[in-house]
């Protein structure tokens, strides 16, 4: 296809402190500022992306143009990573150097949460209504936010191969959770010796452990080198470890009061919420827009396959937008 004539989609990218952590965003879109302000055009709507784990807003690159462009440029996209997951530019520290302790454990999970309702109240206008799009433990963090915010205009939450319930238990969790719960400190070690490695060789590491993709996103191998950065995994893993031991049961009540506003997305090959969760949360709310993937895509679709993931996002939404 004739890619190269093309407008390259307007794309802005910024480092900032949220709850005095370090913060990457990304933002879809000529809109750079939707705070109040009295002679600008807001757009009506703002779709936010809120990451899974690693929330590193850079694996979502592809996928917010994607979804930008399926929406016909009409509205702002933008990612916001979890506190503490990126690696700050130069100058920058991971953590803001005030005497205000904006947020206890703000690289924990309740932690995350309240980061990511900190960067709507300073960032957005709160006329502006929102369309979340969340996945993995971002579904839960959106649950969340749903429920302590009950002022923000959510129009719709999509929830993603969504890690919202007895993630220690699941295929996956199994594996992880002594690991992460563990023997996590023992990670930092190589980690830390790994990150002196020249960048290239990282890159080429990334490709070598992405290398059973057949067609792997350029931006996920640039985003995966934060990886090397001891803060970055401490952060991270700290995040994982906090995940298996806090998200046990289904807030059925957040979901029950939301369930209109609600499309859930599971996988079925998906280790991280078996498919028997798909089954038990359909018998619980017969109602609720809760599909089961055909595609066979995997859990971190970000890697290779945002632009699929996309057009059917903008498809789902498509009766919402017309009513707005």
């Amino acid at each position: 296809a004739n890619m190269g004539s093309e407008e390259p989609v307007p794309l802005h990218e910024e480092f900032i402190y949220c709850c005095g952590a370090a913060t990457h965003v990304l933002k879809c879109g000529p809109w750079k500022d939707l705070s109040k302000d009295e002679n600008k055009n807001l757009p009506r709507l703002l779709f936010m992306i809120i990451p899974g784990n690693p929330g590193l807003a850079g694996y979502y690159r592809t996928f917010i143009q994607a979804l930008y462009c399926g929406l016909n440029q009409q509205y702002p996209v933008w990612v916001v990573s979890h506190a503490g997951h990126c690696k700050p530019p130069s100058g920058m520290e991971m953590i803001e150097d005030t005497d205000i302790k904006e947020l206890e454990d703000v690289f924990g999970l309740n932690g995350q949460v309240e980061h990511k309702l900190n960067f709507l109240k300073k960032n957005v206008s709160k006329d502006i209504k929102l369309v979340l799009i969340a996945h993995s433990i971002g579904c839960y963090i959106t649950l969340e936010m749903m429920k302590r915010a009950s002022e923000l205009q959510v129009l719709r939450s999509v929830l993603l191969f969504p890690t919202i319930e007895r993630m220690a238990q699941s295929p996956q969790g199994k594996l992880m959770t002594p690991l992460l719960c563990k023997l996590r400190y023992a990670l930092y070690m190589p980690v830390f010796l790994l990150s002196f490695l020249p960048e290239g060789v990282k890159a080429s590491l990334v490709r070598f452990a992405l290398r059973g993709m057949k067609t792997c996103d350029e931006s996920s191998i640039t985003t995966s080198i934060n990886l090397f950065s001891v803060d970055c995994i401490a952060n991270i893993l700290y995040m994982a470890s906090q995940e298996m031991m806090k998200v046990v049961e289904r807030d059925s009540t957040t979901i029950k009061q939301n369930l209109k506003k609600l499309i859930f997305y599971y996988g079925t090959g998906d280790s991280w919420c078996p498919q028997h969760y798909y089954d038990e949360i359909k018998m619980d709310f017969p109602d609720g827009d809760i599909r089961l993937c055909e595609k066979g895509l995997r859990h971190a679709f970000v890697l290779d396959a945002s632009k699929e993931m996309a057009a059917m996002i903008t498809d789902w939404l498509q009766d919402d937008l017309t009513k707005l």
